[in-house]
């Protein structure tokens, strides 16, 4: 089956998580905004957001597969998982592979509202004193919770420490990879302290990187850079040096 991957053209967001399980498992897919000509590019997004269908989604990223239409990135990878062979086939394993990636959604979320506290309509210099605040208390409190509890969960795993959710990688495993690459660019400084915690969460992001196939995609084209635009964004006074 060839995929359509419908996300915003110009910024890794939400749909890269998306991206790096087809690209791991070499999937025949068009990243349908990126694309210029007939049924692609940004309009071809639009036209599916502002349809009639009884299943339309709210928000990219949505994937096309067949006649399906499946939106929000967790629900996506679900759908994805079994047949990219990137989760184990036990129902149990399963559920907790999704379950990990809804946590990973939470973590995304406060990622973005540490630069848009108030409302994602504003700009970011409409409400810097907000996100000052919003991003302390982030990265002093609530990022060390979470990759906290992803080491432990790495811990725990009697399969091995370099996997999530069984003996084998899983699109939660490409998962964590985008969110230490995404938090070690927007927050570098909280990441250098905390890091030395989160051994085993290092180590998965660098046995990601090496992948063939995801070596490959990081260092090609359809590999966006991070960017002020995106979820992951890099403000120097939001990133102040622990005391």
């Amino acid at each position: 089956m060839r995929y359509e991957l419908y996300y915003w053209p110009d910024i890794q967001g939400r749909g890269e998580f998306v991206r790096l399980a087809l690209e791991q498992a070499g999937a025949d897919y068009v990243d349908v905004a990126r694309r210029s000509g007939r049924g692609m590019g940004v309009p071809a997004l639009m036209r599916l957001l502002e349809g009639e269908a009884a299943h339309a989604p709210f928000a990219p990223p949505f994937l096309k597969a067949g006649d399906l239409v499946i939106a929000q990135t967790a629900n996506i990878l679900l759908f994805l998982g079994p047949r990219l062979h990137l989760v184990p086939e036990d129902e149990a394993s399963r559920l907790w592979a999704h379950q990990l990636q809804l946590t990973i959604a939470d973590l995304v979320a406060e990622v973005h509202d540490t630069h848009h506290p108030v409302s994602g309509s504003l700009y970011y210099r409409e409400q810097k004193p907000e996100a000052l605040r919003r991003a302390t208390a982030f990265t002093g409190e609530r990022l060390p919770k979470f990759l906290g509890y992803f080491e432990a969960v790495l811990a725990r795993n009697p399969a091995g420490a370099t996997h999530a959710v069984g003996d084998a990688l899983s699109y939660v495993d490409l998962s964590l990879f985008q969110v230490v690459a995404g938090l070690r660019y927007a927050f570098p400084n909280a990441m250098h302290q905390i890091e030395p915690a989160c051994p085993r969460l290092v180590a998965l992001h660098a046995h990601v990187e090496r992948l063939p196939r995801i070596a490959v995609y990081l260092a090609s084209e359809r590999r966006l850079p991070f960017n002020q635009n995106g979820i992951f964004r890099h403000y120097a006074e939001l990133d102040a040096e622990s005391p």
